[in-house]
């Protein structure tokens, strides 16, 4: 039987000391030249004593004007490589690997960055109030941003990432060239799902080329976009079947979008009593990986849980995400015995009767869940404790604050 305490090693070499991962969690704390500071070191310096096996970074963007928000960091070439090699060190002096999650936001942009034009595989705009409408990719644009992912994997390999995860879930550049609902092309970059998922088959191959082979290269897929005529569990299945094919060393399994928020807690409450929201589908491709080792994040909170997980073969690394936010040393209590459980902190959108008539609320909540914890990873990155009292309301202003401050700049190729 396998246990959480076990190391993994990758295809790669890599070994991850245990199977407690801390995902990405987007922590938008780069500078206003969107390069990391000493406020990300603290943050990850703190994780790197939490006993995760691996923490992986938060949307690294690799070009500066389509950014998810302010405050991403971004890498177009080797400007900021003394400020990343610092930000990789941050974690390895306790034994403990760091991968770079590399994104294009896609349609999936800054809603406050009013003029801002985002670009997708099609012209057709997020459903959620504020979204723009995105400009067409043109097949060439396609290929440059295919060559700034590989780009940006070299430039985190000479900084002293142990690694890069390419996210292609949770409705950004990548998902949307998967889901028929943002991919309308009849190019050879949309229409069946060959073409559908070639983008992303690209870029992995792109990133592979571009960086030596003991340099660890994973993917987060979406199990499904939880969307009526959106990407499905059978397409996601056909594509991780593909993907075992590229020499990846990890595959994390999420699912949903900004427009329905699975990964953040959305889920029904069945689905959440059953704990991790993703783990029934991950039982279905198990077998189609071959010898490229799965994760699973999404719901995880008892020890029980991860270990039952992990003992039976269904994933072999366990993701935390929010969690790690307030309980910035989750693994080593789990791994340790001294908590039974790790908790999760729900946030809700007030007077609900009332916006319920103006927005989706599921999408709303998700999007309050998402800025409330990330005013926590804000306060760690100060070195300050989590603020467990923090209300709805406060991290609703402070996301429009922060946010908003985007659209009064001047934009630069939008």
């Amino acid at each position: 039987m396998t246990s959480l305490h076990d190391p993994l090693v990758l295809p790669s070499g890599q070994v991850l000391p245990n199977r407690i991962m801390k995902s990405a969690l987007s922590e938008a704390l780069g500078n206003k030249h969107n390069s990391p500071d000493e406020r990300l070191q603290q943050l990850y310096s703190t994780w790197s004593q939490g006993g995760y096996g691996l923490l992986i970074t938060g949307n690294v963007m690799i070009d500066r004007t389509q950014l998810g928000e302010p405050g991403n960091v971004v890498i177009e070439d080797e400007r900021d490589l003394d400020a990343l090699a610092r930000w990789a060190k941050s974690t390895q002096g306790a034994g403990v690997p760091i991968w770079a999650q590399l994104n294009h936001p896609g349609r999936q942009s800054n809603l406050f960055a009013l003029g801002h034009t985002p670009v997708a595989p099609s012209a057709v705009p997020l459903n959620l109030p504020g979204a723009a409408m995105p400009r067409a990719l043109a097949a060439e644009e396609i290929e440059q941003i295919i060559e700034r992912f590989g780009n940006a994997a070299a430039v985190c390999e000479a900084a002293g990432f142990n690694g890069v995860q390419l996210h292609a879930a949770h409705g950004y550049l990548v998902a949307q060239f998967l889901s028929p609902l943002s991919n309308r092309r009849d190019d050879d970059w949309g229409g069946d799902l060959e073409r559908r998922m070639r983008f992303l088959i690209e870029v992995v191959r792109g990133i592979r080329s571009r960086v030596s082979p003991g340099f660890s290269v994973g993917v987060k897929l979406n199990s499904a976009d939880f969307q009526r005529g959106g990407f499905t569990e059978d397409e996601s299945r056909a594509v991780v079947a593909a993907l075992a094919k590229e020499r990846i060393d990890l595959l994390e399994v999420s699912g949903g979008s900004y427009e329905s928020p699975a990964m953040a807690g959305s889920a029904a409450e069945s689905t959440r009593a059953r704990e991790a929201y993703f783990l029934e589908y991950a039982r279905t491709v198990r077998a189609l990986l071959g010898d490229v080792p799965l994760a699973v994040t999404g719901g995880f909170r008892s020890r029980a849980g991860m270990e039952d997980a992990v003992n039976s073969q269904e994933c072999d690394v366990v993701g935390i995400g929010r969690p790690t936010t307030t309980t910035p040393h989750a693994a080593r209590t789990i791994l340790s015995g001294d908590v039974d459980s790790v908790e999760a902190h729900q946030v809700r959108a007030g007077m609900r009767r009332v916006l319920g008539r103006v927005t989706d609320l599921k999408a709303l909540d998700g999007v309050l869940e998402l800025a409330w914890h990330g005013d926590q990873m804000h306060r760690l990155g100060q070195g300050l404790a989590p603020d467990l009292n923090r209300g709805a309301l406060a991290s609703a202003i402070s996301m429009i604050r922060k946010n908003g401050r985007a659209s009064f700049r001047r934009k630069r190729g939008s």
